[in-house]
């Protein structure tokens, strides 16, 4: 009986959750998503409060899945024992994996429900972005040769996270949508307004960026572990000190995407005040670039990202509220 109980899978509490969907890394999928219901109004003056808050929940509970599903799947494809039994919380805590499955299951359903549900209310171009999203979702980890483990992990977070989330927040948000797709008999027409479209990619090209610079720095850290485990990123492939002498030029990059929507009027001028942020991102990846340790250093990446991008957000939060209290300000 005894060993029966000493071989028991653990309870999954609260803080165990909130552990395994690494809670404050959540605000990385929200900032996107709140951008783009701020821009929708700021630069269409539309706002759908249904839509979004129908977008919120699949938002967030894809995010919550891609974190858990994600530890889930690094526990069952380590092959270093090591990292399995006493990094990976799954197997640190002794946690189910079948039950973690079926709740990350859960919540993958609830995103596709909602994703469903807004494709009916907007246009059936979303069911065509959506699912491209999902697919990026559940293959980040999964499968023969999951996408985290080759050199696409960067480009696909960030594109997804990114851009994915701030373009489908505006688009459930205003019509006519940026991107249509018709059916007739068995013809179909895909259309878009190109303009808006790379609009939109240049408004969400910051956090693209930061989200992706997020996945590199977290790369940089684990490439020892990563290698053990025959998981060959970005970093493995650049080596680690050419992978160190690229990381400081993308936040740079980042605030000249901002710099650059500003110019060409995308964005109201004061937004511009985000670059007083550089000198604290500067230091982060001064930090950083000192020491790469996954508990001493990685958060500097996040806190790069929700410095930026937050500041942006409630920037063009307090020019839209300015100019509702006097029209024409900006």
């Amino acid at each position: 009986m005894s060993n029966a109980k000493a071989n028991a899978y653990r309870r999954l509490t609260w803080p165990l959750f909130f552990e395994l969907i690494r809670l404050p890394a959540k605000l990385c999928s929200f900032l996107p998503y709140l951008f783009g219901i701020l821009y929708a109004w700021w630069g269409f003056h539309q706002f759908n409060w249904v839509n979004s808050l129908i977008y919120f929940i699949g938002q967030m509970s894809i995010a919550l899945f891609v974190t858990g599903f994600n530890n889930v799947q690094d526990f069952y494809k380590a092959k270093d024992e090591h990292y399995r039994q006493t990094q990976n919380i799954i197997g640190r805590e002794h946690l189910s994996p079948r039950r973690i499955l079926a709740l990350m299951g859960l919540f993958l359903a609830i995103a596709v429900g909602a994703g469903v549900l807004l494709v009916w209310r907007t246009d059936l171009s979303l069911l065509l972005i959506g699912g491209l999203a999902i697919f990026v979702a559940i293959f980040y980890t999964f499968g023969p040769v999951p996408l985290s483990r080759i050199p696409s992990g960067e480009l696909l977070s960030g594109t997804v996270e990114g851009f994915g989330a701030v373009f489908i927040a505006v688009f459930v948000n205003v019509v006519p949508q940026p991107i249509t797709l018709t059916l007739t008999g068995s013809r179909f027409a895909l259309s878009g307004n190109l303009p808006v479209v790379l609009a939109l990619f240049l408004l969400a090209l910051p956090i693209v960026i930061l989200d992706g610079t997020v996945m590199f720095a977290d790369n940089i850290c684990d490439l020892a572990q990563d290698q053990r485990n025959q998981r060959f990123t970005l970093p493995y492939y650049l080596g680690k000190a050419r992978a160190l002498r690229i990381y400081p030029w993308l936040p740079a990059a980042a605030f000249l995407a901002i710099v650059l929507a500003v110019g060409l009027r995308l964005l109201p001028w004061p937004v511009l005040l985000v670059v007083f942020m550089w000198p604290q991102v500067r230091r982060n990846i001064d930090r950083f670039l000192a020491v790469q340790d996954k508990a001493k250093t990685f958060n500097t990446a996040v806190n790069n990202l929700l410095m930026t991008f937050g500041s942006e957000a409630i920037l063009l939060l307090a020019c839209i509220l300015a100019d509702l209290a006097v029209p024409g300000l900006f």
